[in-house]
């Protein structure tokens, strides 16, 4: 019997439950959907759903895979959800999802000292978790209730796993103050958050998985419960673009782009910050508001595969487009006014259609170049996922402006990249001190295709790339 190990993917829309072995091969998935609250600036879920989903997944997934021993289980969920429980993990009110806005306007970062985040190399938004914390706990004092404990979403999935409360890992926590190198909290945010869990660094092991949580999920009493990282995180490690200089670039609804440092990479800006990993490196990133979500704005009911065949993709144009289908920028800029434009007329919609795709191209290149700029560096490879992948033409399109073979792995769900972390932790000499998270990714991660960039393309595009690139940085 095969050696298993298990990945858990705490998404906004549902649970994903993923079993593979050592190899990499996935052997069993399951799924169960969420439903959130949404009415204004408040956007809820209920976590106890939450948890009713992880044991309907994960016995899915478990169903279908063959029996052999499960060496762990890791859980990823969305960076900054947070909810508020009682000490035995029930929670006293719905979770505030990480985008609910009804705390933006709290004063929690006006009252830290801005010293504690240049020490941390990071500059907290208003949307980050810091405030929603801060905003719970003011609901919670105003109800005469002040002995809750305020958990991320994945500290309360890995808390039921083992039967009580357990230590955050430092990337769930980043964006709540948490310093990743101490494994602490910050002074200065304690004092204004009250009480938070205790730290620990992503693939540590937490304690084993309880015999109610055993008879809710399937899971062998005793599995090894492994400190997770947020959805970003645990999709790189599905890429496996885990070295010094490997990046995953990640192309749906928006763009967002993560790689790997020796160094914690510094933005004065605020654009790019820095988890860090497992294995001692930083991992660097940036989430830009460009992305596919602009095709269904743009080009709402057309069929995309025929635009994409019948588009000049790969020509130079008249026009050139910063496709931003809202407003406000986040990186590799930091510009909250910052709206979309198109420089020139195109044609026709197919022109039009060429020039919004070149654009997220483009942007995406000024994104590389960025984090070049700030001393990461940035191999001739990177590893690309996301749903624009299921488009060849835009993927060849964007491996001859990035100059860089794309690669496309073959899995690149989150809950995969957990199980790789969780394989990391618990398949080396001894279930306590693993292997490298690189060793195990380059044992699971298989390469299903990739794209060689066309130099001829790429000179033709210069011109356009270079007008866009002077427009974004000179205004």
């Amino acid at each position: 019997m095969g050696e298993l190990v298990v990945g858990i993917d705490l998404g906004t829309q549902g649970v994903r439950a993923v079993v593979s072995d050592l190899g990499g091969r996935v052997l069993g998935q399951g799924h169960a959907p969420l439903t959130s609250h949404r009415d204004g600036d408040r956007h809820e879920q209920d976590a106890e759903r939450w948890w009713q989903a992880v044991g309907t997944a994960v016995r899915a997934a478990l169903a279908t895979a063959p029996d052999g021993p499960v060496l762990g289980v890791a859980t990823c969920a969305t960076s900054g959800t947070v909810v508020l429980t009682d000490r035995a993990l029930r929670p006293k009110r719905p979770a505030l999802m990480y985008d609910d806005l009804r705390a933006r306007n709290h004063r929690v970062l006006d009252k830290i000292d801005p010293a504690v985040w240049d020490r941390l190399g990071v500059r907290p938004q208003p949307s980050w978790a810091l405030s929603r914390i801060a905003w719970l706990r003011n609901q919670e004092l105003r109800d005469h209730d002040p002995d809750g404990l305020v958990l991320h979403q994945a500290d309360f999935v890995t808390g039921r796993l083992a039967g009580h409360p357990v230590a955050a890992d430092t990337s769930h926590a980043l964006k709540s103050g948490a310093d990743p190198l101490t494994r602490s909290w910050p002074e200065e945010v304690l004092a204004e958050l009250g009480p938070l869990p205790e730290l620990t660094k992503p693939g540590a092991v937490l304690g084993g998985v309880c015999a109610e949580a055993a008879a809710h999920t399937g899971l062998p009493v005793g599995t090894p419960i492994i400190a997770g990282m947020t959805d970003g995180c645990a999709a790189q490690l599905a890429t496996g673009a885990l070295d010094v200089g490997s990046w995953n670039s990640v192309l749906g609804t928006t763009l967002v782009v993560k790689g790997v440092t020796e160094r914690r990479i510094t933005d004065p800006d605020g654009s790019v910050y820095s988890h860090l990993s497992p294995d001692g490196h930083w991992w660097p990133g940036g989430a830009s508001s460009i992305g596919a979500g602009v095709l269904g704005s743009e080009f709402p009911g057309r069929a995309l595969a025929e635009l994409d065949a019948a588009a000049p993709l790969r020509e130079a144009l008249g026009c050139v487009s910063y496709p931003l289908a809202g407003r406000g920028e986040r990186f590799p800029f930091v510009r909250p006014d910052a709206v979309g434009f198109t420089l020139g007329e195109p044609r026709d919609e197919l022109e039009r259609y060429a020039a919004t795709l070149q654009g997220v191209a483009f942007v995406e290149r000024l994104c590389f170049e960025h984090v070049a700029g700030l001393g990461a560096p940035v191999g001739d490879t990177i590893r690309v996922t996301g749903g624009a992948v299921r488009s060849a033409a835009w993927t060849q399109l964007r491996a001859d402006v990035l100059g860089r073979a794309l690669e496309l792995p073959e899995v690149a769900q989150p809950a995969f990249g957990m199980a790789v972390l969780a394989a990391a932790a618990t398949s080396g000499t001894s279930a306590t001190s693993g292997t490298s998270t690189a060793d195990a990714a380059r044992d699971m991660v298989r390469v299903a295709r990739v794209f060689e960039p066309d130099a001829r393309v790429g000179e033709a595009l210069e011109q356009g790339y270079q007008r866009l690139r002077r427009s974004l940085l000179d205004d």
